[in-house]
């Protein structure tokens, strides 16, 4: 059994009888934003005098960037920038969480911020209604870095009984899953579903559909509110792409992406098309589809547990083991959209869908893909 955190024993009935005392007109805002590493998540809470009625009325703030990975101890201030708030699931309303953009001391985006360049290619193909859904896999751990609810000292029964499963020895950690699930719901993120995953104590979550940048805003606090609901219950949810070696399936982030003329009758002939310009630039989408230029889904995309070859494009319908699955449906309605298999879990999805965009809809002129 994989251990628990130590501050996941408190007496959470003491914690409530806090958590009910009264605020008044003051309301908590907790500020989130993404650390140097490209995957990590940092947070800190303040005090306004009343509750924001929309991003609009939640002031810039700042943090030490030196701690965060983000900047020398000489000159560590970054800029925290408001830009998309939600309501919050632990303390409640009137308190808000708020997603915001890293700026450096002159102003200018932080190296792991790719939201704000992700916002300037949305705006350029705004006319064509790009839509996104991400499914975000994951696995759940103890602190000691083991699966949670497997042995010990040994492995769990192979998979094949996991997927989507249900009873105690199938389905580990669902309390994590159905909890996770009502905090999204709560906080306005634009959750779409869930289920149990191939490899026993992994699972999924899909986000969408969402319009342009709003799909990494979505993602980032789903994110979020994973990790503060495992925190929650003593356990650690990890986005490695590979977390055990071996027989068992790896974790993605699958993309799935929709045009207005992709949904329109004799879609298939545009995303036909826009799957051919992903062909001319499979290495460069490699790049970008993890935090480490490749290094990450090395390990993920063999060609076996349902993945492609890292080195090879493929497509087909209905295909789970090729670059690019067009969904059945798709293939016989002949509109629709395609699903873009290869982004790791780890993906930052403001890279990700830029690099999309920007390959399937700008002019490949103009279309340099660089973080």
């Amino acid at each position: 059994m994989a251990s628990l955190s130590v501050s996941s024993r408190l007496n959470k009935a003491v914690r409530q009888q806090y958590m009910s005392l009264p605020q008044g007109q003051k309301c908590q805002v907790t500020y989130i934003w993404i650390d140097g590493t490209g995957e990590g998540l940092r947070n800190k809470t303040r005090t306004l005098d009343m509750e924001p009625r929309s991003i609009d009325d939640i002031p810039e703030w700042n943090f030490d960037g030196s701690s965060t990975s983000q900047a020398e101890g000489s000159n560590s201030d970054m800029y925290l920038v408001p830009v998309h708030m939600f309501r919050d699931p632990f303390t409640l309303d009137p308190n808000k969480l708020v997603l915001c953009e890293v700026l450096k001391y002159n102003r200018l985006p932080a190296e792991t911020n790719h939201r704000n360049s992700c916002k300037d290619v949305m705006e350029k193909i705004k006319e064509h209604s790009l839509w996104f859904g991400m499914e975000q896999e994951y696995t759940l751990l103890g602190i000691d870095g083991c699966p949670f609810s497997w042995p010990t000292n040994g492995f769990p029964a192979p998979q094949g009984p996991y997927y989507c499963g249900v009873g105690a020895d199938h389905a580990y950690g669902r309390d994590v899953v159905e909890c996770h699930y009502k905090a999204c719901l709560y906080a306005g993120v634009k959750i779409y579903g869930t289920n149990a995953e191939v490899m026993p104590s992994q699972w999924e979550f899909q986000v969408g559909p969402c319009e342009g940048i709003e799909m990494g805003d979505h993602l980032w606090v789903a994110r979020f509110l994973l990790h503060r609901v495992c925190e929650d219950f003593g356990i650690v949810a990890t986005l490695d792409p590979k977390p055990i070696k071996g027989n068992w399936n790896g974790a993605g982030c699958h993309t799935n992406i929709s045009t207005k003329q992709m949904r329109e009758e004799g879609g298939l002939q545009h995303i036909e098309k826009a799957i051919e310009r992903l062909s001319k630039k499979h290495k460069e989408h490699i790049r970008m589809y993890d935090p480490r230029g490749g290094e990450d889904n090395v390990r993920r995309l063999t060609g076996l547990h349902e993945t492609s070859s890292i080195d090879d494009f493929s497509a087909g319908v209905a295909n789970r083991g090729a670059s690019i699955r067009i969904p059945r449906e798709v293939g016989k309605d002949g509109r629709g959209y395609f699903e873009d298999r290869r982004p790791a879990a780890n993906c930052d999805p403001y890279a990700v869908t830029k690099a999309i965009a920007q390959t399937c809809l700008l002019d490949p002129e103009e279309v340099s893909l660089k973080n």
